[in-house]
């Protein structure tokens, strides 16, 4: 019987210094904007300070299930796909903005294909109800076409550039480093429209599940004010090939080769993921960007009821810190 009060004298003092807790999980695949996170688990930087984090590495549609099926605490996704899993039951709060893409996300075309114009008429490999899908209604909208005037290959995107190169399609749609691996794999294949010409259009967020935000508030903003201390070793000259080469290990790519690629993903420093969380209606905004990437899921049926970036958006830990 003496040993009990000792017992529970233990199990207190582990409580309070946090060894009994579990770790906050993050779910996060190959998109530059998320693997930047490798940098801060390589540095230590989570451990510096006094965060238990796991980081759980997927492919991006197993990362968003492992979300919605409540196996981690967060998901590095895109703010589009966010409402999606909302509408189906995973719902989050997008604490911070990761990036947006600036041409990493490409439209990319066969050997003979110089346009999006060329496309009428043809087949295009895509991951159908996705980014890329909503990227490519934009590059038909600006080239005066609509997706009645293609025809759509349901097509994963980690398969396109064997799809493109096997000749099925006339283009495909794909994210880095896969659309890089299109354009290597497929002599003669080219860009015919990316990200660059709609910049703000794909977002990437991090996605938190309510509980998790309500009960480890102040760890939360502590991992937010770590990823952007990651995006400013990518933007530092003096630090950019170490992280460039931690980054490219994670996905097997060549580090000068990925450091090249990586302007094609605008990182977003605390500051600018401070002004992009302010409303707005345009595509500067987040607000704006999910009022356009709903309404493509409603045109598509992803989902039948419209959801509400107000609900969704969550500006408080961000607006909290300073850069």
């Amino acid at each position: 019987m003496r040993l009990r009060p000792l017992l529970l004298i233990l199990l207190a003092v582990c409580a309070s210094s946090g060894l009994s807790a579990a770790p906050l999980k993050i779910a996060y695949s190959d998109w530059p904007g998320y693997t930047v996170l490798e940098v801060a688990k390589q540095k230590g930087w989570f451990k510096d300070a006094g965060l238990d984090i796991e980081l759980a590495w997927f492919d991006y549609l197993p990362s968003i299930d492992a979300y919605t099926a409540g196996k981690v605490d967060a998901v590095c996704i895109v703010g589009t796909d966010a409402l999606v899993t909302g509408a189906t039951g995973g719902k989050s709060k997008l604490i911070t903005l990761l990036d947006y893409s600036d041409g990493s996300d490409m439209i990319v075309g066969k050997p003979g294909i110089n346009s999006i114009k060329d496309l009428k008429g043809q087949k295009i490999g895509i991951e159908v109800t996705l980014v890329e899908h909503l990227l490519l209604l934009e590059a038909l909208k600006r080239n005066g076409l609509t997706q009645a005037d293609v025809t759509l290959v349901n097509t994963a995107t980690n398969e396109t550039p064997q799809t493109l190169g096997s000749g099925q399609v006339a283009a495909v749609g794909a994210w880095y480093p896969i659309s890089g691996q299109a354009l290597k794999q497929v002599p003669g294949a080219k860009k015919l429209f990316t990200s660059a010409d709609a910049k703000g259009l794909i977002y990437d967020v991090l996605a938190v599940n309510p509980t998790s935000l309500a009960a480890h508030h102040d760890e939360w903003a502590k991992f937010v004010q770590i990823y952007h201390k990651c995006v400013d070793y990518v933007l530092d000259p003096k630090t950019r090939d170490d992280a460039a080469k931690i980054m490219a290990a994670k996905v097997g790519a060549n580090p000068a080769e990925y450091a090249s690629n990586l302007p094609g993903t605008h990182f977003l420093t605390l500051a600018e993921a401070k002004a992009a969380m302010k409303k707005g209606p345009g595509l500067d905004s987040i607000y704006g960007s999910l009022t356009l990437g709903n309404q493509f899921n409603l045109d598509n049926k992803v989902y039948a009821e419209s959801q509400n970036p107000d609900s969704y958006v969550a500006p408080g830990i961000v607006n909290s810190l300073k850069p």
